[in-house]
């Protein structure tokens, strides 16, 4: 890993322990990670120096984290399915009921729940169609693409054209969810209950807090490893018209 050039997705995928590292200075590592740091840095004033040291201060890895980088295509879609989709489904109706709740109780002294329940809403009717569009047309074009590098034989020419089309979509998608995030963080002061919350609102926040960290993971391994291995195994292979 070179801390200086190479860009920040890459050094996540390679070692997801450098996540926090970037976390802990507001970089965002999985939206916009097709940066160096010191790109990442400039438009915040940060010192690329500091995070540079930090990083390289990290104990060498002995092979704790996962490298999902050197998965299959198809079971890093299906891991990305039955970890982070179900996450987003299991939680979801959880986290709408506590925040509706909340706004009804200590709305009146915290009017910014209401802006924090309607982004969260936003989100959750939004990653259900994401995740839908996923799961039944590019997933099922890389588990298509993977059976082909197996048997040697050639693809059908997909509805979407080039699996460029639907990754460019899902990309743009993640960056509004990235956004929502941001400024769900902001307002809540980085996820901190107010000297007045009761254990619901303490709960809330601390659960929205553990849905943006998946969120954030979820989108590093599609828009880092997914997608870009999706797009280069395409154009391995002859692809019938």
């Amino acid at each position: 890993m070179n801390t200086k050039t190479d860009l920040i997705g890459n050094m996540v995928a390679e070692d997801f322990r450098t996540a926090a590292v970037f976390k802990r200075h507001g970089i965002d590592f999985c939206c916009k990670g097709g940066r160096t740091i010191e790109e990442a840095c400039t438009p915040k004033k940060l010192d690329p120096e500091k995070v540079y040291a930090e990083l390289e201060s990290l104990p060498a890895n002995e092979g704790g984290s996962i490298d999902f980088g050197s998965w299959p295509l198809d079971l890093l879609a299906d891991y990305i399915e039955k970890t982070h989709h179900r996450y987003v489904e299991e939680k979801t109706p959880v986290l709408q009921a506590f925040l509706d709740k909340l706004c009804k109780v200590h709305g009146g002294r915290h009017p910014e729940l209401f802006e924090i329940n309607t982004l969260f809403n936003e989100s959750a009717h939004d990653l259900a169609a994401h995740m839908k569009k996923e799961e039944l047309i590019l997933f099922p074009f890389v588990r298509n693409m993977m059976k082909a590098k197996i048997s040697g034989g050639s693809l059908q020419h997909p509805a979407f054209g080039t699996v460029e089309n639907p990754v460019s979509m899902m990309q743009h998608e993640h960056s509004v969810e990235g956004d929502r995030f941001r400024r769900i963080a902001e307002i809540t002061h980085e996820y901190l209950p107010p000297a007045d919350a009761c254990n619901t609102y303490k709960v809330a926040f601390a659960m929205l807090q553990d849905f943006e960290n998946d969120l954030h993971k979820h989108i590093h391994l599609e828009n880092n490893i997914l997608f870009p291995k999706a797009i280069q195994l395409e154009k391995e292979y002859t692809v019938k018209s």
